[in-house]
């Protein structure tokens, strides 16, 4: 062979290596690592003897998956309908390959809700936040999601208010086999194939750029043991037994007047309930610290409903502070506080609900519908009056508690060294502006009053005049 033959071969042999090295990078960089768990093309690929390369591994389904969603995932905000509409129709044309991308699916989000729990994030807020950027029906692929995810850890592994969260989302599988999860999804929701996997595509999309927040409860197998829920005395187990039946009715009931008693007797039972937790800490020793809650504000009406549960946290010693784009609110306060807090914005909530459906729709004079407006400025003034009503309450439930300990209520606000009750309420506050400025430290305070209808501002303060908050003379005791 001569010189120039043989340098000719070995051209086109390095030329071949090269372009079969720069296709695998290219795949390498296209499958890449979607949720930070690793792509499968690691383009490692050597030469073999007498210069032979060896054809890159064909892609599996499940490299196909994340690779497409890889794209969703990463596209710029101008070219995202575009690429989850070009990944939904991949996903929606593999039909013979399904039931193997229902196991891909799965294998992939268990990864990604795994990263979200360490981020801080619990199975309720995950969904609010579909709720609040997507549809109902991403919110319902969200708790398939999390249900199947869930399969991963045994009981004992996980905290009670993650316990408790799974089941109020009714967070099971409802599927027969995984590979029959995306035919089924489709069933149920109606839906075509090409809708689930679009549906799907931008479930992904947004749960991949959700930030991260305060670890308020330890994530699933965060230790060998899980967080129980403290155990309550027999005593405080028939009061909050009794709370939560009287409340229950309170809701169900057709008569506003035997609602508003059976409120007013459930608030009065849940704030001995409180101060005696109060008590019982200080006075045995033990170091209760605050924790926090994330409650959601939904749509519509989501201001005032943040403004309705900012003022029953203050009423209850607690801080509010509303992550409006992430559909929730982070409630910090001690255990049996934080209880209330729950127990009595549901309440207020059924109770304005009933009062504005009760005002039915406005118009204005020449036709038009006014009715949002009306509603906005309704709850808007209906939060703004029971805070005022909660403030003064507040204020006479201290002096109450701080006479039944043998202090005045007038000594005591002017500096008298007092122990009790009045001491134990300022040390808490005390430590629950610390822990909200720990986990907040840049928090601004803002509230837009909302109001573009005076009639609608006028009926939402009288009907919060009516709501029931406590004890039988309309006070509610001070935590």
């Amino acid at each position: 062979m001569g010189k120039r033959n043989q340098e000719r071969r070995k051209a086109k042999q390095k030329q071949r290596r090269q372009q079969a090295r720069g296709q695998e990078r290219r795949q390498s960089t296209r499958s890449g690592a979607a949720f930070g768990f690793g792509g499968t093309f690691d383009g490692s690929a050597q030469d073999g003897p007498f210069a032979f390369v060896p054809p890159p591994r064909t892609p599996s389904l499940a490299d196909e998956l994340e690779r497409a969603v890889h794209e969703v995932i990463e596209a710029p905000e101008e070219h995202a309908e575009r690429e989850i509409a070009a990944a939904a129709s991949w996903l929606a044309s593999a039909e013979r390959h399904r039931p193997a991308l229902s196991r891909a699916v799965f294998a992939m989000t268990d990864l990604l809700f795994g990263a979200l729990w360490r981020a801080g994030w619990q199975p309720a807020d995950v969904v609010w936040a579909v709720r609040k950027e997507l549809k109902p029906r991403h919110g319902r692929l969200a708790v398939d999601l999390i249900a199947a995810e869930a399969r991963r850890y045994a009981a004992r592994g996980l905290d009670h208010r993650w316990a408790a969260q799974l089941n109020a989302l009714e967070a099971r599988v409802w599927w027969e086999s995984d590979e029959q999860w995306l035919p089924g999804v489709a069933l149920r929701e109606k839906a075509d194939h090409l809708d689930v996997a679009r549906c799907l595509m931008e479930l992904l999309r947004l749960l991949s750029w959700l930030p991260a927040l305060e670890l308020l409860c330890p994530p699933p197998n965060a230790s060998s043991t899980a967080a129980a829920a403290r155990p309550a005395s027999p005593e405080a187990a028939r009061m909050l037994g009794r709370i939560r039946a009287l409340l229950t009715k309170a809701e169900s009931t057709e008569f506003p007047e035997e609602a508003e008693a059976l409120t007013a007797k459930a608030q009065q039972l849940m704030s001995e309930h409180s101060i005696s937790e109060a008590l019982l800490a200080a006075r045995g020793g033990h170091r209760d610290t605050p924790a926090g809650i994330r409650v959601g504000v939904e749509n519509p009406y989501e201001q005032p409903k943040a403004i309705l549960l900012e003022v029953v946290a203050q009423a209850n010693r607690c801080r509010s502070v509303w992550s409006k784009n992430l559909g929730f609110a982070t409630v910090i306060g001690f255990e049996a506080d934080l209880d209330s807090v729950e127990l009595l914005y549901t309440s207020l909530l059924v109770q304005v609900a009933a009062a504005l459906q009760a005002e039915g729709g406005r118009t204005h004079v020449g036709g038009g519908s006014r009715t949002r407006s009306f509603r906005q400025s309704f709850l808007t003034s209906y939060a703004t009056r029971i805070g005022e009503r909660l403030t003064e309450a507040t204020a006479q439930a201290t002096d109450a508690a701080v006479a039944a300990s043998g202090v005045s209520g007038a000594s005591a606000r002017a500096g008298a060294d007092t122990p009790g009750v009045l001491p134990v309420l300022a040390a808490r506050h005390r430590a629950v502006e610390e822990e909200t400025e720990r986990i907040f430290p840049q928090i601004s305070y803002s509230r837009s009053s909302g109001i573009s209808d005076w009639e609608g501002w006028t009926s939402g303060r009288a009907a919060a005049d009516r709501a029931s908050l406590g004890t039988d003379s309309g006070a509610l005791p001070s935590r």
